[in-house]
């Protein structure tokens, strides 16, 4: 028996719908439901028994995850990269050229925050 508790989060599913004044939430599960559902988890997860359970090979995702976050960062720093270089007075093409693309693509990706921050 494979230990995947995919249903579980397939079947509590929530979701958020955000306005300008206020945060609603849709829960898609009553209480009772919610309740007796994690009552049934509770039961499985207490009779799982170790030796015929396998759980699943998770460090592909485990490095999905990883690349991510290291993107996330590398991302962060990029744009803190550019925002000083355009403090320091540098035009979009010499940007470009550091960055390897077109001074077009560089400011479209880049001048948004510009204008944000000037705000």
């Amino acid at each position: 028996m494979v230990a995947s508790f995919e249903w579980l989060s397939r079947r509590f599913t929530a979701k958020m719908s955000t306005s300008s004044d206020d945060e609603a939430m849709d829960m898609k599960h009553t209480d009772e439901q919610i309740e007796r559902a994690a009552e049934r988890y509770r039961l499985l997860a207490e009779n799982l028994d170790p030796e015929v359970t396998h759980p699943d090979d998770l460090s592909d995702l485990r490095a999905v995850a990883t690349a991510a976050e290291a993107t996330r960062r590398d991302e962060a720093r990029l744009r803190e990269a550019v925002e000083a270089a355009r403090a320091h007075g540098r035009s979009w093409n010499h940007i470009a050229v550091a960055l390897g693309v077109s001074r077009q693509a560089a400011r479209q990706r880049f001048s948004r925050d510009e204008v944000t921050e000037a705000r």
